[in-house]
């Protein structure tokens, strides 16, 4: 999946929170982000920035419960093109793999979809920051996937398990909006009955989704032409480690290009390889010792070593201290 480093905003921004009568300069200001933002041509964060606006939101809108908010005032006139190109769709399942394909155009997050006989599974996660995503976000990513399945087919669709890492305070009005209870869990997580993601979407617009895709595709070729090589090295990286696929040779053919135009490229940002290579590798180190409970053998092979021991020695000297160690400040 590509990953971006910079996001437009949409402008409709401005016209939800004035409707949820949330103050945009109360936002900007909580955020730390610059008080005419909106009124710039285009609306760009980066990945912190981004999160730091989701908190902006947060802090704005209390003591009001944001993404209950958003179900309130979910409209199509607020949809920006990847999601308008999700209620176009043929059924839910479809809304969330184009969704999940596009995400990279909305925000630094990740959206992930298992689907059985039984039911659809789906998980929200993010990157470009070491914690966890934000329980305020996580909460309107499900909102928002439960609204979307409720506007397009007209019906009170109602997930059948929801996971949080942080429960909300307000529980029991999130409880009462999704029609199932909320629990605790390691990721966001959600699941819908295999017939209510398969339900007909009265939105359905061949036409529309045609017009949509030709300008979503591109706009994923501009975002990965306009990332510098560090940036498109790391997001090769971060899918191809966990399957052995970590070497220059193996990266450099997924980047369509010459091992020395690799290197010559990398040369020309100040960086090596291996340089990329440790900081992505120390990066989902962290990730793995913090959020899971995998055994070190597991996480080596998951980084691209041949062996506990080398991850162990490698780790040790990135950070100072093995990754038991490390570990042992999360449990």
């Amino acid at each position: 999946m590509k990953r971006a480093s910079k996001f437009v905003i949409s402008p409709t921004w401005r016209l939800m929170l004035n409707d949820m009568k949330v103050d945009l300069n109360a936002v900007l200001a909580n955020a730390g982000l610059a008080a005419d933002l909106f009124n710039r041509g285009k609306i760009i964060l980066s990945a912190d920035e981004y999160f730091r606006f989701w908190s902006g939101i947060e802090r704005a809108c209390e003591p009001r419960d944001f993404p209950l908010l958003l179900a309130e005032h979910m409209t199509v006139e607020s949809f920006d093109a990847p999601i308008f190109a999700a209620i176009c769709s043929s059924d839910l399942n479809t809304a969330l793999r184009r969704l999940s394909h596009y995400k990279p155009l909305i925000g630094p997050m990740i959206l992930d979809i298992k689907t059985n006989p039984k039911q659809t599974n789906l998980w929200v996660s993010c990157y470009g920051q070491s914690n966890n995503l934000p329980t305020t976000l996580g909460l309107t990513e499900l909102v928002f996937f439960t609204e979307l399945s409720r506007l397009a087919t007209r019906e009170r669709i109602e997930p059948i398990n929801i996971e949080l890492p942080q429960l909300p305070e307000n529980i029991a009005a999130f409880e009462a909006y999704f029609g199932c209870r909320l629990k605790q869990g390691a990721r966001v997580h959600m699941s819908f009955r295999h017939e209510d993601a398969r339900k007909p979407f009265l939105t359905q617009n061949a036409a529309m989704w045609e017009f949509f895709e030709a300008k979503l595709n591109q706009k994923l070729v501009d975002m990965t032409a306009n990332a510098t090589t560090v940036e498109r090295v790391r997001a090769v990286l971060l899918e191809a480690l966990p399957s052995g696929q970590g070497a220059m040779e193996q990266v450099a053919g997924r980047l369509a290009m010459s091992k020395r135009t690799l290197q010559r490229k990398l040369t020309a940002e100040a960086e090596t390889f291996q340089s990329v290579l440790q900081i992505v590798r120390a990066e989902l180190a962290d990730h793995y010792l913090e959020k899971s409970t995998m055994p070190l053998t597991e996480i080596a092979f998951l980084l691209g070593f041949n062996e506990a021991n080398s991850f162990i020695r490698a780790y040790s000297s990135w950070k100072g201290m093995p990754p038991g160690s490390y570990r042992s400040r999360f449990n």
